[in-house]
């Protein structure tokens, strides 16, 4: 009987753990859902699946249930894969994140070679499904015998079309520190016709582009840290024009830069007092002082927000002038701004989220000097809080490698990221029958 563990049972592991379970009906397999909180991993599962607690540093725990499993899924915060991975090389078994690649797990690929096993990486959403699909795209282009002249990707977590009813269009449907500090671990960096561009944090969310996703309407689209990286992923060496950014809707941007420029999304330092701050304590801390001016004022004048910008019904709709205790004790400004937040962007029960993916891709035909424009576009909804599309388009992708990787049809071994055919070509194909799948569209550019 083979036997399938996961490790870490979050919100996105809702969809990763129904297929097993399905899988393991149909096939005879085992299932086995671990995390530290034993009374969540019974929640997320269904009585024929196997639930245990686990301290994922406990060696001796942690070495126990993966030697016997026979493939593991690592749902853990990044920082935690590299143990996991060295318990499943100790036993030679495969392991499946949805997690980008650090360079140490990139490091195991010769012991994992040498020991027969797979430690695939970055097989989620994005990174993962944008992976899958830009080389399904990008190696059919070349296959046709074709000129590759720029490649750009977006992709976003929002909420559907009704459950927006906010003036900033947004919703947390992941990882609420991450959307908090995204940008602010370094400039973003892209290539831009030949030419290599910086946009530093302080200026990233005032460079970005309009993007129209049929049938869901306009985005606009911001840099993300490095499009560079990704020459060498996907064999883009000598393409003008690589460039990787998130999607929000119009609007959302000028508003989010106001608490960048302000300081309040910066997570290098405690700030005192903190317990007993309000939110209106908060903003005022970080502007100059006035026995006059109210603290709207204050900041409206320190951003040049004019009287009827729509940025204000953004900022006061999230509560920040308010005298609302935030009640955190040694918090960091970017601890206190997503406590802020969470009351007024967590989903509500009935919410349904939205996931937003784009890629155009420019490129000649020879004989013909004219360029051609190919876009790709894929919109996921979700049913409800817990059955989130982003649970859906991180847990699936995971699901099905697992099964074709039991199943005999994946056979690679090292450390690796899902940019080759073997692994590429089968997932997508059945995520299409999950209805996460794209849309083509082709024009003179």
């Amino acid at each position: 009987m083979k036997r399938i563990l996961i490790i870490g049972t979050g919100l996105s592991s809702i969809s990763l753990i129904r297929y097993l379970e399905d899988q393991c009906l149909k096939n005879n397999w085992k299932l086995t859902v671990a995390d530290r909180d034993i009374q969540v991993a019974r929640a997320r599962a269904s009585v024929m699946t196997e639930a245990l607690a686990l301290d994922i540093m406990n060696e001796e725990q942690r070495d126990h249930i993966i030697e016997n499993a026979d493939i593991v899924i690592s749902m853990l915060p990044v920082q935690f894969h590299l143990h996991v991975a060295r318990s499943c090389l100790k036993f030679g078994k495969s392991l499946i994140t949805a997690s980008y690649e650090s360079e140490a797990m990139r490091s195991l690929d010769a012991e994992a070679r040498e020991k027969g096993i797979l430690i695939l990486n970055e097989m989620g959403l994005d990174p993962g499904i944008d992976h899958m699909s830009a080389m399904q795209l990008l190696n059919r282009i070349r296959e046709q015998g074709h000129t590759l002249a720029g490649f750009e990707s977006f992709t976003g977590g929002l909420v559907a079309p009704g459950s927006d009813d906010n003036p900033w269009h947004y919703k947390f449907s992941w990882n609420p520190e991450k959307v908090v500090r995204a940008g602010s671990d370094g400039p973003a960096k892209f290539i831009q016709e030949g030419k290599i561009k910086y946009i530093p944090y302080n200026r990233l969310f005032r460079r970005t582009e309009v993007i129209e996703v049929e049938p869901f309407g306009k985005f606009e689209g911001y840099a993300n840290r490095d499009s560079m990286k990704y020459i060498e992923k996907y064999n883009l060496h000598g393409i003008p024009t690589i460039y990787r950014g998130t999607l929000r809707r119009p609007g959302f941007c000028s508003a989010w830069n106001v608490f960048v420029q302000l300081g309040a999304t910066d997570d290098s330092y405690i700030m005192d007092n903190t317990e007993n701050m309000t939110n209106r304590e908060f903003i005022n801390s970080f502007l100059y002082y006035s026995q006059r001016d109210s603290v709207e004022l204050k900041l409206y004048h320190y951003m040049h927000i004019d009287q009827d910008s729509p940025i204000i019904e953004k900022l006061e709709w999230l509560g920040i002038f308010n005298d609302t205790r935030i009640g955190l004790k040694n918090a960091t400004p970017a601890q206190i701004l997503q406590h802020i937040l969470n009351q007024k962007w967590k989903l509500e029960p009935t919410d349904r989220d939205l996931v937003v993916m784009w890629h155009k891709i420019n490129y000649r035909v020879e004989g013909d000097e004219r360029q051609r424009c190919l876009t790709s576009s894929l919109g996921v909804t979700g049913e409800n809080r817990e059955n989130t599309a982003m649970a859906k388009t991180v847990g699936l992708p995971m699901a099905i490698a697992a099964k074709l990787m039991l199943q005999g049809r994946i056979t690679a071994t090292g450390a690796c990221i899902p940019t080759i055919e073997e692994i590429y070509v089968p997932v997508l194909k059945e995520l299409r029958e999950h209805g996460i799948f794209f849309t083509e569209k082709e024009y003179f550019c």
